[in-house]
């Protein structure tokens, strides 16, 4: 009888155990499948302003917002992966890269190595007095360096919205990024990359262990967001909210952002980045 009992006792016990085991068993999979995520890593740089004459001073520092507005638009793409502006940016405060906001393809690429991307955008723009806008757009492969899917969008500087829109466009359905197993900023401490794949890191790149990437918004947010109209002008604004935020400059990135949504009530990314801003001020 006693022995009966015993093996009653136990049976909650191996109940219990056999559970653990399945939920490990079942755990693992997901494990292996987050882990082997081989699509591409994507990083998007600042575009350089190739205006000329007097319209050059007009679009100067508008770079930014082309750039946070091309990753946003992009990483609803599920076939890539798109490294955050913030992490970019700190990348080439850091490394001291950037010379006079240009970002050449050697740049490009070396950047590219130190977060782990596997393909790197590139661009520039161009306005007149008139109106008249061009935007064009390259990809860059980090591995061979080798440039490729140049694209060029003409349009008017009154819509930058849907400038950088149809370039996003153009990119993600033209460009064929093939999966690879580049080393991501995660390995930096692998002894086998060496130097040269580490890109040098400094300070708190050292302790990044993984490249952050940018956060993939609803269809319907992005969509609406790019459909909003949005000059130069207000771009500029946006771009230096962008730099001040970058700068740790909270109180002038969220006096900009304000005049952004003044003049741009609808423009998602503005409140996005105020309502960030704020919340870290308590205010």
């Amino acid at each position: 009888m006693s022995r009966i009992m015993s093996h009653a006792g136990s049976a909650p016990s191996r109940v219990s155990r056999v559970a653990r085991w399945l939920a490990g068993a079942l755990l693992v999979p997901a494990l292996a499948a987050a882990q082997a995520d081989t699509r591409p890593v994507v990083v998007v740089f600042t575009f350089t302003n190739s205006s000329i004459g007097p319209a050059k001073g007009d679009f100067d520092g508008i770079a930014t917002g082309i750039q946070d507005l091309l990753i946003t638009d992009l990483a609803s793409n599920t076939k890539i992966r798109l490294v955050d502006r913030s992490r970019i940016s700190e990348i080439l405060q850091e490394q001291s890269m950037v010379r006079g906001g240009q970002i050449d393809p050697q740049t490009a690429v070396k950047v590219g190595k130190i977060l782990g991307a596997q393909y790197a955008i590139t661009g520039g723009f161009m306005a007149d007095k008139s109106g008249a806008a061009v935007l064009t757009g390259r990809t860059i492969d980090i591995e061979t360096t080798q440039i490729a899917n140049p694209q060029k969008i003409t349009g008017k500087s009154e819509d930058v919205l849907g400038l950088i829109a149809q370039l996003s466009s153009k990119i993600g359905s033209d460009m064929s990024l093939a999966p690879k197993s580049g080393r991501r900023s995660g390995d930096a401490g692998d002894a086998k990359s060496g130097p040269a794949q580490s890109g040098g890191l400094t300070g708190a790149s050292k302790s990044a262990q993984a490249e952050t990437f940018a956060k993939v918004l609803p269809a319907s947010v992005v969509e609406k967001t790019m459909k909003t109209k949005l000059d130069a002008a207000t771009m500029k604004l946006y771009s230096k909210a962008l730099d001040e935020m970058d700068a740790k400059n909270t109180e002038k990135a969220v006096d900009l952002l304000k005049q952004v949504k003044a003049k741009s009530p609808d423009f998602e990314p503005a409140q996005r980045n105020l309502d960030k801003l704020l919340a870290k001020t308590g205010a």
